[in-house]
């Protein structure tokens, strides 16, 4: 069996003080969460007061982005490394806001995505279609373009470290939520890529994580999906108490 994965990403949210005060109330919830994995993805300006924080804990921090190359003149740009040396134990790699906003495209996941793997660290790989795919019937062509084109060429021990998060990008920041039955198949077929691309065991064990607007009044029936294995949340993942709620529905 799977053992689930709740992943915060605070985005441009949350200064040191707060991350700060957001731990010393969430460790105490945090405790009672014994069958599932905590990550949280603080802002890069956070990541230190986040670590420090959750020092002593089984909660791990995340950077939200990283960048390919380990260094150079690459002004505003934060190496895998770096994040590592930083105490992360790991990454998000191809957010949409990244790919939609900044235009990040499948090249540059793949290149961010070795990196990571490079530095020792796990990424969280996100894929997902806009509503205007989706409407036109075209989700599982943009599923296999984005996880091929991530994904290509790992060895099967590089592919054991990689977690996906599945965020339809219609559905992120604004209010709407894919069904439980329209996630769970989004979900069956990455895994079904999963095992063309290596083997059946390796699609078996690979957790995938669904992101779009999770919230505690929803994660109850998407959480209950076999396919499901956690979620990434963005906005309710800022309260403590309503990610851990979030976090308690993941059993």
């Amino acid at each position: 069996m799977r053992r689930p994965v709740i992943a915060a990403n605070w985005k441009m949210y949350k200064t040191q003080a707060d991350t700060r005060a957001f731990f010393s109330r969430f460790r105490s919830l945090a405790a009672e969460l014994r069958h599932c994995d905590l990550v949280i993805a603080p802002p890069f300006t956070a990541l230190a007061a986040a670590v420090e924080a959750a020092r002593g804990s089984e909660i791990a921090v995340f950077a939200q982005d990283v960048y390919w190359e380990k260094e150079g003149a690459w002004t505003g740009e934060v190496s895998a490394p770096m994040i590592a040396e930083a105490g992360c134990r790991g990454t998000l790699v191809g957010h949409s806001e990244r790919r939609h906003i900044f235009g990040e495209s499948d090249d540059q996941v793949h290149r961010k995505l070795r990196a990571v793997l490079a530095a020792g660290l796990s990424p969280i790989v996100c894929v997902g279609e806009t509503l205007t795919e989706r409407e036109a019937g075209h989700t599982e062509s943009v599923l296999r373009r984005q996880f091929t084109s991530a994904l290509t060429g790992l060895t099967a021990p590089e592919f054991s470290r990689i977690l996906v998060a599945y965020e339809p990008v219609w559905a992120i920041g604004t209010g709407r939520v894919a069904t439980p039955e329209m996630a769970a198949a989004a979900h069956g077929f990455l895994r079904g890529l999963a095992a063309e691309a290596y083997s059946p065991a390796a699609a078996e064990a690979l957790r995938i994580l669904y992101g779009g607007s999770v919230k505690p009044d929803n994660c109850g029936g998407l959480l209950c999906e076999t396919e499901i294995d956690g979620a990434l949340v963005g906005g309710a993942s800022l309260d403590p108490v309503a990610f851990a709620a979030i976090a308690r529905a993941a059993k």
